[in-house]
């Protein structure tokens, strides 16, 4: 079927012409999407969700998601406090909570986001130690987001979280904590092996001294002793000799070479 349009003349071209500009001026904007629209250049109002009427040459719309964006950060060099080379990637959640501010204030907010995040995960662990980066991780999440939304903010961007997934170490370093580590389990072992023996000392010094207030004590534990060595059925017993009995016999030796 062709149309002659020539044939319709201006009243039959008006309802056209006034229909297309109608179809060109509706927007449909999703719950979680807004509308910043300028009106000859000017920032007018931000609109959405639902049904958006723009008005064509006269104002333009610039569409901005309102969702959680998850901004992976790409693998970092960082010099800890102590000098130790590191590498470091994370990943960081925001959102964009004022749509005037995320459109007008900075060019783009996502390459903005993401440069700023990087800056700040070198800055903020170069601060702190490798055990802190290591044994701390929550507290310096909570840093690095408390810098970044702070400074998000005339964005008009909230920073949810921030997670530090990867902590790299060259090999060198990975030996040296080994090391380190391996130390770390020795003295502990030989502290507990001295409080061991000072626990012993103690017990055996008690036990002297009850023993020492009835000498007949001391003969029932040598009975006590022969006994467990008879049960393993040795060949050979080995009787310990009192000191104070060996006194005796050398002071009665000495009393009959007198006489």
């Amino acid at each position: 079927m062709i149309f002659d349009l020539g044939a319709l003349g201006f009243g039959g071209l008006l309802p056209i012409a006034v229909l297309a500009l109608i179809a060109a001026s509706l927007r449909i904007l999703r719950e979680y999407e807004r509308g910043v629209v300028f009106q000859l250049g000017r920032f007018w109002k931000v609109k959405g969700p639902g049904l958006v009427i723009v008005i064509p040459g006269v104002q333009q719309m610039v569409k901005v998601d309102l969702r959680t964006i998850v901004l992976d950060v790409p693998t970092q060099d960082v010099i800890s406090r102590d000098n130790v080379s590191v590498q470091v990637n994370a990943v960081v959640y925001f959102r964009v909570v004022d749509p005037q501010k995320a459109i007008i204030q900075v060019e783009n907010f996502m390459v903005a986001t993401s440069q700023l995040a990087q800056t700040t995960l070198r800055a903020v662990l170069g601060k702190h130690e490798l055990d802190e980066m290591l044994a701390e991780r929550e507290r310096l999440n909570l840093d690095i987001q408390q810098v970044l939304d702070a400074q998000t903010d005339a964005w008009g961007i909230k920073v949810a979280n921030v997670e530090i997934k990867h902590v790299d170490l060259n090999d060198s370093m990975v030996r040296a904590i080994a090391k380190q580590a391996e130390a770390e389990r020795e003295r502990r072992a030989k502290i507990i092996h001295a409080d061991g023996e000072l626990e012993a000392s103690e017990k055996l010094m008690q036990a002297a001294r009850m023993l020492a207030r009835e000498p007949g004590a001391m003969q029932l534990r040598y009975m006590q002793t022969l006994s467990t060595i008879a049960s393993d059925k040795a060949s050979t017993i080995v009787f310990p000799m009192p000191i104070d009995l060996l006194a005796l016999i050398k002071q009665a030796g000495a009393d009959g070479e007198a006489k």
